[in-house]
């Protein structure tokens, strides 16, 4: 297995049309993409004949907080074939885009949301949870939050910068308003 990573719209067809099945799989209704907006990159994790065993989307956006502004990566649509679950893939392509992100200079942090029970598998590849901290996406006209009634989410993030404490504090216990405007999910 090998990871590999594309622009989304660079990605292959064939490899295309498999994360969209993933996709469909797990979030039934959902409709592949990101908005272009976010940069989306997208990272598979392929075995030799070109089998989507799991992939992720990486967006891109700057989060104006704490009187600066931070250059933010969010996961959005982490998924693995189901046969595949448990044997650690998922784990090894999320630890893969932490490490992405944490070499790339133009990025300050890594920042999302996932449900609760997931939180440990976050954990297990270098994120950490910020208790109390809310990510408000969706549009101005439908803002969308992830203390909502009927989510049980939390907020997981790492901290590329200098000062991963002082970011870290900046962003712990508070409403994080990630660009009004966005058509996509939190990202």
């Amino acid at each position: 297995m090998r990871v590999v990573a594309f622009a989304e719209a660079d990605v292959p067809e064939a490899s295309a049309r498999q994360v969209a099945a993933l996709e469909a799989m797990a979030w039934p209704g959902s409709t592949p993409g990101h908005d272009p907006a976010l940069r989306p990159r997208t990272m598979l994790l392929v075995d030799g004949s070109g089998t989507v065993a799991a992939a992720l989307s990486l967006l891109y956006k700057p989060i104006p907080l704490a009187g600066r502004t931070y250059r933010a990566a969010g996961l959005s649509s982490v998924v693995a074939l189901p046969e595949l679950r448990g044997r650690g893939l998922g784990g090894r392509l999320v630890a893969a885009a932490r490490a992405e992100l944490a070499a790339d200079p133009a990025v300050d942090l890594a920042l999302f949301s996932c449900d609760r029970p997931l939180a440990a598998f976050y954990e297990a590849a270098g994120f950490e949870v910020l208790p109390g901290t809310v990510l408000v996406g969706g549009t101005p006209e439908d803002p969308l939050a992830t203390d909502e009634e009927g989510f049980d989410k939390v907020v997981q993030a790492a901290f590329f910068t200098d000062d991963p404490g002082r970011d870290r504090a900046a962003f712990t216990g508070v409403r994080v308003p990630l660009h009004p405007g966005n058509t996509d999910r939190l990202w």
